[in-house]
């Protein structure tokens, strides 16, 4: 019986959010994602523990999707020491939301959490990542990787393909096309 692969496997994980006291009068609080919970249950801002004027909450539980033609960016990831998945944060859309930030994604891929970093409008941290999960994106990663061979792109040889200076190649005549119209005349002899 022949196994059949999955494409995309995806797992819920909840985000864990430290909150502390802002070091600027901008900035009332400083957020940080501090741990991944996998298999968490949907959590809305439950608060997990709370002393010295720090705060963890259970922020929300978000889907980590692994996709198999992104296993490249998982070894990169698992690469790291210690492997880590990375949380995406975004600026709360609502004025009247209670805190400052809103979980935006979880992912496994290095590579997508650049292009969240370049953007500049997110806030992307690692979390380090418990073994059960290390685990789990080790095996997607290991079912699914295909080494791709580097090939070296060749040049073309324009020297094959340069004009001759003669003109459009589609016009029949040994002369110039682009010779000036007053040499076309025939000259007058006086």
């Amino acid at each position: 019986m022949t196994k059949v692969l999955e494409r995309m496997i995806s797992m819920p994980v909840g985000v864990v959010l430290r909150r502390t006291k802002g070091v600027t009068k901008w900035a009332a609080w400083h957020w940080k994602p501090t741990g991944v919970l996998p298999g968490a249950a949907p959590a809305d801002w439950r608060i997990l523990r709370e002393e010295n004027g720090v705060t963890e909450f259970h922020a929300a539980t978000l889907t980590l999707e692994l996709h198999r033609k992104e296993t490249e960016a998982y070894l990169t990831t698992l690469t790291m020491n210690p492997p880590s998945v990375y949380v995406i944060l975004r600026p709360a859309e609502d004025a009247d939301h209670p805190h400052e930030v809103e979980p935006y994604a979880v992912t496994a891929s290095a590579f997508e959490a650049q292009d969240y970093l370049d953007s500049g409008e997110e806030i992307v941290e690692p979390v380090i990542a418990p073994p059960g999960l290390v685990a789990w994106i080790r095996e997607f990663t290991d079912t699914h990787h295909v080494e791709e061979e580097f090939k070296k792109r060749r040049r073309r040889d324009w020297s094959e393909e340069a004009e001759d200076g003669r003109g459009d190649a589609r016009v029949r005549q040994d002369a110039d096309v682009y010779r000036a119209p007053g040499a076309l005349k025939p000259k007058s002899i006086h």
